[in-house]
């Protein structure tokens, strides 16, 4: 596919991250108005809540976009989602016939203020990158038994805190938690020393399911993307993790981009998984490609400092696609809603500078990385704003998402001190 062009002229730019072939949903705010849902197309946000309102933007039902989330599109199903994109497509074409009526409603990007773009139902995280898996498996437990026996099987996830998933630009504060060395007698209180990042993708379902679902089935089902930065206190999830698995470590916040690229803007970058070394059971095989080409970056920035490009890696790196998470989330009949959110797990390549946490970079601590301006990290510091980008480049455009940011407070004094 080729740059489909639109009388917003900045939208033409190829490397303009919302081009119309794009269209991306999120919900803004302007000086002294409550947030609504948006669409950014070249450098501004088109207020579709207000299109909606004047009947030119017909939806059945209900009116879906007067509220300050995205869900109500999402419940109203793909037939909902497929006749919205083709009314925004056919007010914003460069051959358009309603530019007078459409042009009052645009807002620069840079003047207004950008907020959760849904309501997160729920949250899963999975641990399906099969590079990040064997990389921190291989340093905690050796490499001859760097995946446990049903790594390979199944996607690999637990239930995540939907109460602390926020949107790009909000401060993470460092956690306190329970620390233990493994020379240490016993446990000690004491702020997180270990705090990392994790480059993922994100995953929006739309459609809501009752039961099992076929991995074709979870792919439609599937709303949109958008990036995610799962924050991970590391010397906490180390103590605290068996037999169950992370908890406090992840529970401090996920930080998720602020516009949802949906699902057809990106159908052109489609992918394939890699190949398998032991076949998955019928439920969980593909039927065609099931991941996205989208080139993914991690910026760490030093307070007062320019930032420094630590990771560059692909979605295309992930050995189970969101398809399949959701497919395997609904085999014990659960329940999935619109609104859910499934985090891709850590999204690390083969080669050391794509790897897609500080964990791994710095291979435990042990080898610190170097940063532009000379300065060294191991974990975040305090005042660090971390930044992930991701876009898919096709012929002549770019799908981007918008940055996915956050910057590091240092931890409070002890939140149980009398």
């Amino acid at each position: 596919m080729t740059l489909i062009r639109s009388w917003v002229d900045t939208a033409n730019d190829p490397d303009c991250p919302f081009p119309l072939n794009n269209l991306p949903y999120g919900v803004f705010s302007t000086a002294g108005s409550a947030p609504r849902c948006g669409v950014a197309i070249g450098d501004f946000v088109l207020d579709v809540a207000a299109l909606e309102k004047s009947g030119l933007l017909p939806l059945t039902g209900a009116p879906h976009l007067d509220r300050g989330a995205w869900n109500p599109v999402m419940s109203a199903g793909s037939a909902v989602w497929a006749h919205l994109r083709k009314l925004l497509f056919g007010h914003l074409a460069a051959d358009s016939g309603t530019r007078d009526q459409i042009e009052p409603h645009l807002y620069a990007l840079g003047a207004v203020t950008l907020h959760m773009p849904f309501n997160v139902s729920e949250y899963t995280d999975f641990y399906a990158g099969k590079n990040h898996a064997v990389n921190v498996g291989t340093m905690f437990r050796g490499a001859e038994n760097a995946l446990p026996p049903n790594w390979l099987h199944i996607p690999i996830g637990y239930n995540g805190r939907a109460s602390s998933v926020v949107v790009s630009g909000s401060d993470v504060r460092r956690p306190w938690g329970q620390l233990k060395g493994p020379n240490d007698d016993a446990p000690r209180w004491a702020p997180c020393a270990r705090f990392d990042l994790e480059l993922e993708m994100g995953a929006i379902v739309g459609t809501p399911s009752e039961g099992p679902i076929s991995v074709a089935e979870a792919d439609e089902n599937i709303f949109g993307y958008v990036l995610l930065n799962d924050w991970s206190a590391r010397d906490i999830q180390a103590w605290e993790y068996q037999p169950l698995g992370p908890f406090q470590a992840k529970a401090t916040a996920t930080t998720i981009s602020p516009w949802i690229v949906t699902k057809e803007a990106l159908e052109p970058f489609r992918t394939s998984t890699p190949a398998r070394e032991k076949e998955l059971l019928p439920h969980l095989r593909e039927p065609g490609p099931m991941l996205y080409d989208i080139d993914l970056t991690v910026e760490l920035a030093p307070q007062g400092a320019a930032p420094s490009v630590i990771a560059r890696t692909n979605y295309s790196q992930m050995y189970y696609s969101a398809a399949q998470q959701l497919a395997h989330h609904t085999t014990s009949g659960c329940p999935m809603r619109a609104g859910d959110l499934l985090g891709s797990g850590t999204i690390s390549g083969p080669t050391p500078e794509s790897r897609g946490s500080l964990l791994e970079l710095s291979w435990g601590g042990k080898e610190p990385l170097t940063l532009d301006g000379g300065a060294t990290r191991s974990f975040l510091e305090d005042g660090d704003t971390l930044t992930l980008k991701g876009a898919c480049k096709g012929a002549g455009y770019t799908i981007g998402f918008g940055d996915c940011t956050g910057t590091v407070l240092p931890a409070l004094s002890d939140p149980y001190a009398r």
